[in-house]
């Protein structure tokens, strides 16, 4: 626990922060709502950026654009240039029909806020004003992010960063945390090192000769040839991967516009590559890339292939997340604190942990009793709201021993 010792643990901040917590989740839950009910896709999230600057700007802060519909605003206290830790929040939402019957239901056909990106905003606006009536009480400058397009290539972090978003001032750390609906309301999770994969997008096209169906000798029968080459590709991981290196390749869309007597002339086919090591990936695509042209040839066919890079791996600073489930363990209590495990979903937040030390937290938001129990990106997804007094209360915490902390 070396990191750990190196914050202070102060049980009369523990107490003024869960006070303010506690004072100011009605107002967190309504903000909630908001974005909730007026859900905005990716790089669309204009009225959305437009709330947030209105709430900021009520906190007397001045927040400024980038990325479009990207916000930054800062929390300055006593001798504001001594350290910057940043605090992340997506804005965007996905294109999911919502099936919940609440007062605060998707108001839009077709969009809703599936992956709790409503919750991280209200959130960190809940944070920021908890640190902006302590501004006086603490050293440092807070570093407040909402970022755009969380949900779509090329991921709104890797804009927000090309824009200087790490710089003037640039953060020392950077926090963000992410609903989790298996765990319930109250706990929160931490996994150092390693834990979020990369995400790659493949996009195949196979292409042969088509023909009638009862002729196959007239034809290079890509159909065939597409089936033979989605086995093969399981090989790539199978026997090239090392196994101490979490990998998945799957094919999730297959496109054969042909029929029963009809053999078309190209078949497309699109997946997923994930890794959690940067030298591998590039290897990996290689590798893709070799196979499918060399099966496709072989075969008597041929194919154009497209790897879409997306975001890299996630990886948690070991000595910051340390630290930070030491404040998490003193503001909730250790038995609300819980280890994870490695996750191969993706998430754009791993731009910035590869630029600066980065620790990605997740949010207990499951409660059972009142169904809530779905999972993120469905129809049904919802939150216990209770969780919205943890997460304001733990993020400012977090960040206010984060600043506090002995080099």
């Amino acid at each position: 626990m070396l990191a750990a010792n190196r914050i202070s643990i102060m049980p009369e901040l523990v107490a003024r922060v869960k006070q303010l917590a506690h004072t100011y989740t009605p107002d967190t839950v309504q903000v909630r709502r908001h974005i909730h009910a007026n859900p905005e896709l990716s790089f669309e999230e204009h009225n959305t950026a437009a709330y947030v600057r209105s709430v900021l700007e009520g906190y007397g802060l001045e927040p400024v654009a980038m990325a479009e519909t990207g916000l930054v605003a800062l929390v300055q206290g006593r001798n504001p240039e001594k350290r910057t830790i940043a605090l992340r929040a997506d804005l965007d939402a996905l294109p999911i029909m919502e099936a919940n019957e609440v007062a605060y239901k998707s108001k839009k056909d077709g969009v809703m806020h599936a992956c709790g990106h409503d919750v991280h905003t209200a959130s960190l606006l809940g944070a920021a004003r908890i640190l902006q009536e302590m501004r006086g009480e603490f050293e440092g400058t807070v570093k407040l992010i909402f970022q755009p397009g969380e949900e779509k290539f090329p991921g709104g972090a890797s804009l927000m960063i090309r824009e200087g978003v790490l710089q003037n001032p640039a953060p020392a750390q950077i926090l963000g945390q992410h609903v989790f609906p298996m765990l319930p309301a109250g706990k929160v999770g931490f996994r150092a090192g390693m834990y979020m994969a990369s995400a790659d997008e493949i996009y195949i096209t196979v292409k042969g000769k088509g023909g009638h169906a009862a002729m196959p000798e007239q034809n290079v029968d890509t159909v065939l040839i597409a089936s033979h080459l989605i086995v093969a590709m399981q090989q790539i991981v199978s026997r090239h991967a090392s196994p101490k290196v979490p990998s998945v390749l799957s094919f999730g869309k297959v496109e054969a516009k042909g029929a029963t007597n009809v053999i078309p002339n190209e078949v497309k086919i699109e997946g997923t590559f994930r890794t959690m090591n940067e030298v591998w990936r590039e290897e990996a695509h290689k590798r893709i890339k070799k196979l499918a042209e060399g099966l496709c040839e072989s075969m008597g066919g041929s194919c154009e292939i497209d790897i879409k890079k997306g975001y890299p791996f996630l990886k948690n600073d070991p000595s910051l997340t340390e630290r930070t489930r030491a404040a998490a363990e003193a503001y909730l209590g250790a038995e609300n604190v819980v280890d994870l495990d490695l996750w191969m979903g993706a998430e754009d937040f791993a731009y910035y942990s590869q630029e600066v030390p980065a620790c990605f937290y997740r949010l207990g938001t499951r409660n059972e009793a009142r169904g809530i129990v779905s999972s993120v990106h469905t129809p049904t997804f919802d939150i216990d709201e209770a969780a919205l007094e943890t997460s304001i209360g733990l993020m400012a915490y977090a960040a206010l021993q984060e600043l506090a902390a002995k080099a």
